[in-house]
């Protein structure tokens, strides 16, 4: 009889066996496999990087060869070159903030915002017409007030700027709605925070440039050789993190590059202050570096001649003979040094607040103005600062203030009535005459 199988019972399970090792000669034909075609993924990363460094040394190049071709043409190509390079920081700053609504969560919103295309570009215009119409006044007083059409913009210029900041506060306050009333608030204090980080510190490089191109070029050339110099450092030596900020810097790259900068920033402004084209502030806006530009220097770039103390000359003179009894100086080298040291010790820390700023935000770069090398805030985080100080330690300690043609001008013209004007020139020419000045009016 045949057997049943209860429907309870469950066939048996067939267990496959384990697939048997590959031979050792196959294995060892894989593992050779491996090493003469490794993965793709390693490959196209290798590529990459490679790319990536081709673009970025090919770019830094592009960049240092405009730089010096900006530099020969003179002040006022130097003066665009600064201008467009804030343009593209404001852009890219203000580019982080994004307006958001109430009702969509953390989605952004970018049809209809009342702000990012329209009032903080017209406070970004405002402020610049204010900042660069007072160092137009400033530094061309014999310009304008020698010209009855640019008197009134003299002298009327700060109510004017403050008459379109105004027109720009109250369309900022017409353009609040509802559900966008705590962002466009904090957009309102985010612009006005740039402005004042980037273009009132442009206006102050300006500044430096219309002194004279050394303090634009010098301070300029020494942050980006202590960049250099920190990396170099860093690389060969460097053991110990400096900052958490920025874990690539290395406390032994940080002291290499102070000591290697001040060195280098002394033979580098020792060489530069020989050149009328560099020292001389800027009265033509057509000089250039094959223009015969010749000014009196200020008496920083004066050589002077230092007599060695008793004790030294003493010590000295038989190993080196009567030969450094004087030392020849100028002021500017023992500036050049407190600059350098700035640039060393501070400038570094402008760095370290844009590499805090990008990890609030969870960026790499700031943007991708200059391929290679992120956007322009990348390269210009160190500047900015250095630039300010420049400007303040140049104000303070080294300018000049003395009586120009154009701030007599200034007083006359804004101080005088038409009648009071009249009654000067008559008597400046009766002194003149007497003076055996012959005076045609």
């Amino acid at each position: 009889m045949p057997v049943r199988v209860s429907a309870d019972v469950k066939p048996p399970v067939q267990v496959s066996a384990p697939a048997a090792p590959a031979p050792p000669e196959k294995q060892s034909l894989a593992k050779t496999n491996d090493i003469e075609n490794p993965p793709e993924k390693p490959q196209s990363e290798e590529s990459k990087k490679k790319s990536g460094f081709v673009t970025r040394t090919l770019w830094t190049f592009i960049m240092i060869g405009g730089f010096i071709f900006l530099l020969l043409m003179g002040h006022a190509y130097m003066v665009v070159l600064v201008m467009l390079c804030q343009t593209l920081v404001y852009r890219e700053v203000t580019a982080l903030f994004s307006l958001k609504r109430k009702d969509v969560g953390e989605q952004n919103v970018r049809g209809r915002d009342p702000w990012s295309k329209t009032l903080n570009w017209y406070f970004f215009a405002v402020t610049n017409y204010f900042l660069y119409g007072e160092s137009i006044i400033y530094y061309f007083k014999h310009v304008v007030f020698s010209n009855a059409q640019l008197t009134p913009f003299a002298t009327n210029h700060r109510f004017v700027s403050f008459t379109l900041y105004l027109i720009g506060f109250v369309g900022f306050v017409m353009s609040l709605k509802r559900g966008y009333l705590k962002q466009q608030f904090g957009l309102f204090c985010w612009v006005h925070m740039t402005l004042l980080l980037i273009v009132v510190s442009s206006h102050f490089v300006v500044n430096n440039i219309l002194e004279g191109l050394i303090w634009f070029w010098v301070p300029a050339s020494l942050v980006i050789c202590n960049d250099v110099f920190a990396y170099v450092w860093g690389i060969t030596v460097g053991r110990t993190p400096l900052i958490k900020l920025s874990p690539k810097k290395t406390v032994e790259g940080f002291v290499g590059a102070f000591f290697s900068t001040m060195i280098f920033g002394l033979i580098w402004g020792t060489y530069f202050m020989r050149f009328d084209y560099m020292i001389c502030p800027m009265n033509d806006l057509g000089v250039t570096a094959w223009s015969n530009s010749q000014c009196k220097p200020n008496p920083v770039f004066v050589w002077r001649e230092w007599e060695m103390p008793t004790p030294a000359r003493v010590f000295l003179n038989p190993l080196l003979g009567n030969y450094f009894d004087m030392i020849p100086y100028a002021p500017y080298q023992l500036h050049v040094l407190v600059l350098a040291g700035f640039a060393s010790l501070v400038a570094p820390f402008g760095g370290f607040f844009a590499s805090g700023f990008k990890r609030a935000f969870d960026i790499k770069d700031f943007g991708h103005s200059i391929p290679g090398h992120g956007g322009m805030t990348d390269r210009m985080d160190c500047q900015f600062l250095m630039g300010v100080f420049t400007y303040v330690y140049y104000s303070s300690l080294i300018r000049q203030n003395h009586v120009t043609v154009g701030s007599v001008l200034q007083t006359i013209v804004s101080g005088l009535t038409v009648t009071e004007q009249l009654e000067l020139m008559s008597d400046l020419k009766r002194y003149l005459e007497g003076q055996g000045v012959a005076v045609k009016l």
